[in-house]
């Protein structure tokens, strides 16, 4: 995978303060560096990087190529970290943070696909820019070893076993593109993105005039040779990547095999320096070559914006808004406030760390549900349901849509036994197959928590407890179990990812199959409630009674019987000749456990007064111009308060109705589209 780090995320936010004042470049107080060319702030970026470059050695420059650069003394020029994350808040994943020194804890917002359920563009933006005060203050307190951050991850979640789907805003091309701009994109199952000049150099430097730097995967430069055997030697490796336009890898291959290359005649010094020049371009941007810090903008800001009790508050509501109510029997859902006796099962209702996510860094406070629910109950009864718990990380994709180990048993042992309906909530990161709860008149409700951050807790509390109502949609199908086939993994001895809980898995990436639980109606209610940051417990408690969920599901789940299409086969599109049914919304009819977009409320929410232009004539000519607004209402028929708000959207008929054909070309086809609002389809007829 490549990093594509635009500086209009998080970087161009970031903001200065604190006691502790870096050291920095370029000191007005040395005058052998001061007068050098690259020094200059009045000059153009591009004229000053040349000339830093100009005046290294070889061995400096390559020092330079690796995520942990090191300071060039006689420069004046300072170590830079490029590996820092930030993907739901400043995490401790890699050398640039570490929560070691003053600073121990950062906002953890919930995970990016249950911020993904509230399809709130604002609410993403405000998530970024609490982010990036919270890292310039880091830095400036001395405790981040760079500016620039990595976030988000923006492949599209294409299949329900991938095991970082938790990091992805959904399965849509539009919501991933919304949340993101451009940072990461999806990769070429043929060639390796590392070295496609094609893209990174005519595409992404050209036709996107990027002007951010390009980086590697953590190791990835690495597989090229070593793993995959694309190329024949370590520089044949070194020359594929720099000359296709990688600037910085994250690792140490480039340290150990460049100057060989160089040596060898592979591997041209101008390309070492077109990579060095976007580098230290992006660190001059940061004002790292200006001088004195303290007289620079973004100066202000320092620690008490760190765990602030406005992020507070965000986090939050974040989670409030993203979790998924996806089934609510006889309005089993909010209970009252009245309830007595409340019982809790399951091990993650009182592991608050475990939920926020991964890619995170230790939250400034967090509750666990079982807190939360306590705050509303005061007689709760908890159980953790079994004793053994199985992890699953980073490297490991799911053998089945299935909930892992005994849950399925001990969730219809609990309806089983109980008079009244029982609630289910599930904490995933994506799509389980739960199809045997969506009939069963035990499971009263269902909810999609996600991992929910800090926030987490409380949030899910106030759904369940009407505090909030909730309003989030699935940003995912949720397939079938049958829907994937990873039968090729069994016997392969390099793929170790394959994990099998006995009783539970405490983070589940991607959609499950719990089919089993929506016609159930012992199940009265489900909540998806995902990884949702720091303030979990108290959410949770908000969610149960005091909120009006509003979630919808970023990915479709399906049923554990998509598993028949294989992991590997990465084709959108479906082919009939050959059963292959096609991935996501926008292609699979098959069925479905959810499907993308879908969220209940506590309240009856429709659309109303739709209005549009109903005919568009188009010429070449006009095509451009020819735009039209759609306006679509919304109305709460409830009591209680939720967030849906009023939409209106201009439609351009060149850049939404046509589609790329296969040369890359868009094309527009005469004929009827369908505007989808709610249930209901508006046609909007296209004459060219």
């Amino acid at each position: 995978m490549i990093s594509l780090v635009s500086l209009i995320s998080f970087t161009l936010l970031f903001i200065h303060g604190g006691s502790t004042q870096p050291p920095f470049s370029c000191d007005s107080s040395n005058p052998e560096i001061k007068n050098l060319l690259f020094c200059q702030t009045g000059l153009p970026i591009t004229q000053r990087a040349r000339d830093l470059v100009s005046r290294l050695t070889l061995d400096e420059k390559i020092s330079q190529l690796v995520n942990s650069a090191p300071a060039i003394p006689r420069m004046g020029i300072l170590a830079y970290e490029w590996w820092l994350e930030a993907l739901h808040g400043i995490a401790n994943v890699g050398p640039g943070v570490k929560f070691d020194g003053t600073i121990k804890a950062a906002t953890s917002f919930p995970q990016v696909i249950l911020t993904a359920a509230s399809f709130d563009p604002y609410q993403w933006y405000r998530i970024e820019l609490a982010i990036g005060r919270e890292a310039r203050a880091m830095y400036n307190a001395g405790e981040a070893n760079g500016m620039t951050f990595w976030a988000p991850n923006i492949n599209i979640f294409r299949d329900p076993s991938w095991g970082r789907g938790q990091e992805t805003p959904g399965e849509d091309p539009l919501v991933v593109g919304k949340y993101a701009g451009m940072n990461r994109f999806v990769f070429d199952a043929r060639v390796s993105l590392r070295q496609n000049s094609n893209l990174l150099l005519k595409t992404v430097r050209g036709e996107w005039d990027f002007k951010g730097y390009i980086a590697s995967d953590c190791d990835a430069v690495a597989l090229i040779h070593d793993d995959h055997g694309y190329a024949k030697a370590p520089e044949d490796a070194v020359v594929d990547v720099l000359k296709a336009g990688m600037d910085v890898n994250c690792g140490s291959y480039l340290q150990n095999n460049t100057k060989s290359a160089v040596l060898q005649k592979k591997l041209p010094e101008s390309q070492i320096d077109r990579a060095l020049h976007n580098l230290f371009s992006v660190r001059m941007r940061l004002g790292l070559f200006d001088g004195n810090p303290e007289q620079l903008p973004f100066s202000n800001i320092g620690t008490d914006q760190i765990c602030s009790p406005e992020h507070q508050i965000l986090a939050l509501e974040a989670a409030c808004n993203g979790i998924v109510l996806l089934k609510n029997d006889a309005t089993l859902l909010p209970l009252p406030k009245s309830t007595m006796l409340l019982a809790v099962i399951g091990p993650n209702a009182d592991s608050p760390q475990t939920l926020i996510g991964n890619y995170a860094g230790p939250p400034c406070k967090s509750v666990a549900p079982l807190q939360a629910l306590k705050s509303y109950v005061n007689t709760t009864v908890y159980h953790p349901g079994c004793d053994m718990i199985k992890l699953k990380k980073e490297a490991f994709d799911r053998v089945d849509l299935f909930l892992p180990g005994r849950q399925h048993e001990l969730i219809i042992g609990v309806a089983k036994s109980t008079k009244r309906p029982i609630v289910l909530v599930l904490l995933s990161g994506g799509p389980i197959d739960v199809s045997f709860t969506k009939d069963d008149p035990r499971i009263g409700g269902i909810l999609w928590a996600g991992y929910r951050g800090e926030g987490g807790g409380i949030a899910l509390a106030e759904i369940i407890f009407r505090d909030h109502n909730p309003g989030g949609r699935l940003p995912v199908t949720w397939y079938p179990q049958d829907f994937t086939d990873v039968s090729f993994t069994k016997d392969d001895p390099r793929i170790g990812g394959i994990l099998w809980a006995d009783c539970f898995s405490t983070s589940f990436r991607g959609p499950i199959d719990v089919s089993f639980t929506k016609d159930d109606p012992r199940i009265g209610g489900i909540l998806w409630a995902g990884y949702r940051g720091k303030v979990e417990v108290l959410h949770l408690r908000k969610y149960l009674r005091d909120h009006n969920p509003g979630g919808r599901l970023p990915v479709t789940w399906y049923p554990q019987d998509f598993t028949k299409v294989p992991m590997t086969d990465m084709r959108m599109r479906p082919e009939p000749s050959s059963d292959y049914p096609g991935r996501t919304y926008k292609f699979y009819k098959g069925d479905k456990v959810f499907e993308f977009g879908y969220g209940l409320s506590h309240s009856k929410v429709t659309s109303d007064s739709v209005r549009y232009k109903l005919v568009s004539e188009l010429s070449a000519e006009v095509c451009g111009e020819r735009k039209f607004t759609v306006h679509v209402g919304v109305k709460n028929h409830g009591d209680l308060a939720g967030e849906m708000g009023e939409i209106q959207f201009e439609v351009n008929p060149c850049e939404h109705l046509s589609r790329a054909n296969e040369y890359g070309l868009m094309v527009m086809e005469e004929g009827t589209h369908f505007l989808l609002v709610g249930d209901d389809n508006h046609p909007i007829t296209l004459i060219i």
